[in-house]
C-alpha cells in the first residue's frame, strides 16, 4: 500500500476514504479516473483516450455501485422451454425465474442517504417555486425534439413505476410561497415501503413494471395487460383503423402501460405495435407453419430489440452527441470492430471487440439484475416537456430546409390524458409525428419545470383519473427524499465524483447561485439532487448532466448484458431468421418511420436522426476515422 499512500495528497479529500476499500488494481484505475475529472479532461481528450476513460470509470461502477435490494427467491427452470419473453419478466435470468420480473425490488447504485436533513428541508414546494417552476420556455435548439422527450417517456413506462401505499401524504404549501403555488396543498399516496428480510437495507420498494428491455411498455407488465393488447389472430396487437392506438369503453387507451399518458407517448405506442403488427406479417409469409402464439412471441422479441437498439444507437447519442459517446454507443452493441466484422464473423473477440449483445452467457456482475433508485432520479426530465405542441401544416410546400408553416398552437394541457386521446385523433399520427420533428423540447435547465405539471391530474395503473391534483415539481423533490437517494454532494461522492464544496464550482451563472443560497444557504450538502442535476454546468454537446451521465454509463451496458435475450438467446435460432434479420438491418428510428411512412423523411426531414429538429443541418461529412478523431 505504500502506492497508495504516496498518491494519496491527489486525491480530494471527501474521496480519500475510498482507496483502503479498493483492490491495489481499482486503486490505480481511481486514480487515473479521479485524475482526470480534477482537471475536467476526460471529455477534451482524443476520441481513443476518452473511450478508455469510460471504459475504466465503468468498470469502477460495476465493482461498487450495483447494490442488490432482498434476497434472491426465484427457482431454476429449463431456459429452453421459455426461449420468449414473458408477460410478467420471468424467466430471464438463467437460474433465478424471478429476477428483473413485475414486482420485484429496485437495486440501488449506492446506499441510502446518510443525511439528517428532514423530509420538508427545505420544503419542496419552495424548492420547486423558487427554483424549477418555468419562467419561459427554454429549449435545447436543434439536438432534441419532441419526439425525444417522449421517447424518454416511452422509455421509462418500459421500465420503471413505484408501487404505492394506501396511506396518503398532504404537502402544505409555506406562507411564503404559497401564494406562487398553483396548488397550496396536494395529497399523494406514499411509496410502498417492503422489508427486505435483509440487514442492509432493511426497507425497499417494488417496481410495479418489468425492468428488462422487454418492451413491455406496449405489451403489458403481467398477463391480464398482455391480454388487454391481443387479438389472438396472427400474433397481432389491438390498432385502430386510423394507425392509432384503441380505446376502451372509458377513452382509455388499449396499450401496455397508460399511467400519466399524453399523445406524444400514445402516439410511439401505436408505432411500434404497428411495428409489431408488420414483424407478425413478414414472419407469417416465411413461417406459415407458426399459429398465433408463435407469431406474438417472435414479434416481441424482435420489436423489443429493434427498440432497445434504437435507444441505444440513435437517441442515447442525441442525449450526449460527442464522438466519444458515439463510439462508445457503438462499442455496447457492435463493439470495437463494428458492425461489418461482426455480421461477418459474430461475437469471437469478446465483449470490448464484438459489443455486448450476443454474448454466451448475460453478465450481471455478481448481482443480480434490476433497475435502481437512483436510475428513476437522474431520469427525471419533465423539463422536456414544452407548454404547447406546435402543429404543422402537411398540406403546404415544404421549403428547400424541409421547414412547414404553423397551423395552430395546441396547449399541453389539451394534449394529456384522455383529452389528449381525443386531440391525437383528430389531428392524426402524420401530422402529430411531422410536428413533434420539427418541434425543438425543453432544456434541462433550472427554472424550466412545465407550470401546467404543478397541478396535474394523475392517473392509477389502469389510466383512470384521480380525485386529487398534484404538484410533480414539489412531489419529484419530496421523492427522492423519500425514497433515500442521496443529495447532490453525496451522490457524488458515492459516484467517485468530485463534490462541490461551493455554489460556485457548480455554476457560474450568479442569478442561479443567488437563488441557490436563497433556499438553501451555504449549505451545499442540503442540495437537492434533482436541483443539482439541472443547475451543473453541461459538457459541451451533452442535454443532461455529466451526474446523471455516469447513472446512464451503467445501466445502459446493464440493459443489454444481463438479459438473455440480448446475449445467449441472442440469435436466429430465437428470434428465428427473418426476425433476427430484420433487427440487425434495423439501426435508428429513421429506418422505423420510413418503414411505415415511406415519403416522411424524405418530404420533411433534413437531419440525421429522426431525435433531432427535422429542419436542422444533417451531420456534417467527417472524412477522419471516428477512433482517431480528436475530442468535438
Amino acid at each position: 500500500m505504500v502506492f497508495s499512500f504516496s498518491l494519496t495528497s491527489f486525491v480530494h479529500p471527501q474521496l480519500r476514504h475510498v482507496v483502503g476499500k479498493m483492490s491495489l488494481f481499482d486503486t490505480i484505475l481511481f486514480y487515473v479516473v479521479h485524475l482526470l475529472d480534477k482537471f475536467d479532461l476526460w471529455h477534451r481528450l482524443p476520441v481513443l483516450l476518452g473511450l478508455a476513460y469510460l471504459g475504466l470509470r465503468r468498470h469502477l461502477h460495476q465493482r461498487y455501485h450495483l447494490l442488490h435490494v432482498g434476497k434472491v427467491n426465484g427457482k431454476k427452470y429449463d431456459t429452453e422451454e421459455f426461449s420468449y419473453r414473458t408477460a410478467d419478466g420471468t424467466c430471464n435470468h438463467p437460474v433465478d425465474h424471478l429476477v428483473g420480473s413485475h414486482g420485484t425490488f429496485f437495486g440501488r447504485n449506492m446506499p441510502p442517504s446518510t443525511s439528517t436533513y428532514g423530509l420538508l428541508e427545505p420544503h419542496p414546494a419552495t424548492v420547486a417555486t423558487k427554483l424549477l417552476e418555468r419562467r419561459k420556455c427554454t429549449d435545447c435548439g436543434s439536438q432534441l425534439n419532441m419526439i425525444g422527450c417522449a421517447w424518454v417517456q416511452f422509455m421509462i413506462h418500459d421500465w420503471n413505476d413505484h408501487m404505492e401505499d394506501t396511506e396518503q401524504v398532504e404537502l402544505r404549501a409555506p406562507e411564503d410561497v404559497a401564494a406562487g403555488c398553483p396548488l397550496k396543498s396536494f395529497k399523494f399516496f406514499k411509496t410502498r415501503k417492503v422489508p427486505t428480510d435483509s440487514p442492509d437495507p432493511k426497507f425497499g420498494h417494488l417496481n410495479s413494471r418489468t425492468p428488462w428491455w422487454d418492451g413491455s411498455v406496449i405489451y403489458g407488465n403481467n398477463k391480464e395487460g398482455m391480454i388487454r393488447v391481443r387479438t389472438f389472430k396472427d400474433g397481432k396487437l389491438r390498432v385502430s383503423g386510423d394507425g392509432l392506438l384503441e380505446h376502451d369503453n372509458n377513452g382509455i387507451p388499449i396499450s401496455g402501460d397508460v399511467r400519466n399518458n399524453w399523445a406524444g407517448f400514445s402516439l410511439l405506442q401505436a408505432l411500434f405495435m404497428k411495428e409489431h403488427n408488420a414483424i407478425c406479417d413478414m414472419l407469417k409469409e416465411h413461417y406459415p407453419e407458426f399459429d398465433d402464439e408463435k407469431l406474438y412471441r417472435h414479434a416481441r422479441l424482435t420489436t423489443s430489440a429493434v427498440i432497445a437498439k434504437i435507444h441505444t444507437l440513435d437517441l442515447s447519442i442525441e442525449l450526449a452527441k460527442t464522438d466519444t459517446v458515439v463510439a462508445g454507443t457503438r462499442i455496447n452493441w457492435y463493439g470495437f470492430l463494428g458492425k461489418k466484422i461482426k455480421d461477418l464473423l459474430g461475437l469471437k473477440f469478446g465483449p470490448i471487440l464484438s459489443g455486448l449483445v450476443g454474448l454466451k452467457r448475460p453478465r450481471d456482475h455478481g448481482t443480480p439484475y434490476s433497475l435502481t433508485e437512483e436510475f428513476v432520479s437522474v431520469y427525471r426530465m419533465h423539463s422536456l416537456l414544452p407548454d404547447k405542441i406546435i402543429l404543422r401544416d402537411l398540406k403546404s410546400t415544404t421549403s428547400e430546409d424541409k421547414s412547414l408553416p404553423i397551423q395552430e398552437e395546441i396547449p399541453m394541457t389539451e394534449m394529456i390524458g384522455k383529452e389528449g386521446e381525443k386531440s391525437l385523433s383528430k389531428i392524426g399520427i402524420e401530422q402529430m409525428l411531422v410536428s413533434m420533428g420539427h418541434q425543438s423540447c425543453g432544456a434541462a435547465t433550472l427554472w424550466n419545470y412545465p407550470t401546467w405539471m404543478r397541478n396535474l391530474v394523475p392517473h392509477d395503473v389502469d389510466g383512470e383519473e384521480r380525485p386529487d391534483l398534484v404538484d410533480m415539481a414539489a412531489l419529484e423533490i419530496y421523492r427522492d427524499r423519500e425514497r433515500g437517494v442521496p443529495r447532490y454532494n453525496e451522490f457524488r461522492r458515492n459516484l467517485l465524483m468530485i463534490p462541490i464544496s461551493k455554489w460556485e464550482d457548480l455554476t457560474d451563472d450568479e442569478e442561479v447561485i443567488e437563488a441557490l443560497q436563497e433556499v438553501y444557504g451555504d449549505d451545499v450538502e442540503k442540495l437537492d439532487l434533482q436541483v443539482g442535476l439541472h443547475a451543473e454546468k453541461k459538457i459541451k454537446g451533452f442535454a443532461i448532466s455529466e451526474t446523471a451521465f455516469n447513472i446512464f454509463l451503467l445501466i445502459a451496458s446493464r440493459r443489454l448484458e444481463a438479459d438473455r435475450f440480448f446475449t445467449t438467446n441472442f440469435n436466429a435460432r430465437t428470434y428465428t431468421e427473418k426476425g433476427f434479420e430484420w433487427v440487425n438491418k434495423t439501426e435508428t428510428l429513421k429506418d422505423v418511420i420510413d418503414r411505415h411512412f415511406p415519403e416522411m423523411t424524405e418530404k420533411y426531414m433534413r437531419c440525421t436522426s429522426a431525435f433531432a429538429v427535422w429542419n436542422s443541418d444533417p451531420n456534417p461529412r467527417r472524412y477522419l476515422p471516428l477512433y482517431l478523431r480528436p475530442a468535438t
